[in-house]
């Protein structure tokens, strides 16, 4: 069993994700888990979904980013640097500030201006790159510049266990309650979550299922040729599920564990919001979102009694929930290197 103050494993297991759990609690929120009459009736089974967007940093990458922040604190380290296209990013920074450490993150230049704000304002240094591909070089040379090791995204033991967790208590939540799942839904961007939550429903008859948008689709191509494939991100309004490449670690774990993934387009993920918006009163981002519209995609083949969704964040422009709200997604739609 891995101690936080030493070297993390090469590879995560159902035990290490189990471990999260323990040393997490207390440091974030055993987030609620909801469930909607209407939407139950509109999916034809029933419907768990775990409001991470209720999370400390408004989404469940700090439950990834406390782990490892809080093991590399331990071991000594003052900084870390990290990128990401939002979420991560604030979460590290707050992970960060929560233990006396610098942190640096590297965002797109078009990231969302609630998740810069949000990382800024934790005390990160901001730097900007126009490409993921740039990210990732400016990434390293901020690493070896400093001395500060990255927290990645997605590529990391720590940043997989620890969101491993959110599936982990959603499992946990739904047994407790006489409902347990035959089927989890995650959002896939670098897949760190995914291969999270294919650790927690290890050697439970629960099948996992990835989201991605159309265009966003590495992990299911990745599958499809049998190693990490990257893919140009295609314009979407999930700005959080852009990475232009599944991540490694992860691929090593959802290419035999995971069920399979599905594509969503960004009107299927608009209707998804609405529903959370007006039938659960849950302010999601568009990117969490998607994880409901994967599930009623799921759900149609009538193979499943319990859909477990987890709910990934809720970090979200207030004028872009104005305009999905109005069902004018088509207007905010968003790629690297182009307007938001």
């Amino acid at each position: 069993m891995s101690r936080i103050d030493e070297p993390a494993p090469a590879g995560p297991v159902r035990a290490d994700v189990e471990e999260a759990a323990r040393r997490l609690s207390g440091q974030v929120v055993r987030t609620p888990v909801l469930r909607s009459p209407a939407i139950d009736r509109l999916a034809g089974v029933r419907v768990l979904i775990k409001a991470e967007n209720l999370q400390h940093g408004g989404s469940y990458k700090m439950r990834g980013a406390s782990l490892a922040v809080g093991r590399l604190a331990a071991g000594g380290h003052r900084g870390v640097v990290a990128q990401s296209t939002g979420n991560h990013a604030v979460a590290v920074a707050l992970a960060a500030r929560r233990h006396g450490l610098a942190a640096t993150v590297v965002l797109p230049a078009d990231a969302a201006p609630t998740k810069v704000a949000r990382a800024r304002a934790a005390g990160a240094r901001i730097v900007l790159a126009d490409t993921a591909a740039e990210r990732l070089a400016l990434t390293r040379e901020l690493s070896a510049a400093t001395g500060h090791p990255v927290v990645d995204a997605y590529d990391h033991p720590d940043v997989i266990a620890g969101q491993g967790s959110a599936s982990l208590e959603l499992i946990e939540d739904a047994e407790r309650a006489g409902t347990p799942l035959d089927a989890l839904v995650l959002p896939v961007g670098g897949g760190g979550g995914a291969a999270g939550a294919c650790l927690a429903a290890t050697g439970r008859p629960i099948e996992v299922y990835g989201v991605e948008p159309v265009g966003c689709d590495s992990l299911a191509r990745s599958l499809a040729a049998g190693r990490p494939t990257p893919v140009p991100p295609a314009p979407t309004i999930a700005d959080g599920l852009r990475p232009a490449c599944v991540g490694e670690l992860p691929f090593a774990i959802l290419r035999t564990a995971l069920r399979g993934v599905v594509r969503v387009d960004d009107e299927q993920i608009a209707a998804a919001f609405r529903l959370l918006l007006l039938e659960l009163k849950v302010l999601a981002e568009p990117s969490g979102a998607a994880g409901l519209a994967g599930a009623l995609r799921i759900a149609a083949d009538g193979r499943h009694h319990t859909v477990g969704v987890v709910l990934t964040g809720g970090n979200v422009e207030a004028e872009l929930v104005a305009r999905l709200a109005a069902d004018r997604f088509a207007e905010v739609t968003s790629v690297e290197g182009a307007a938001a």
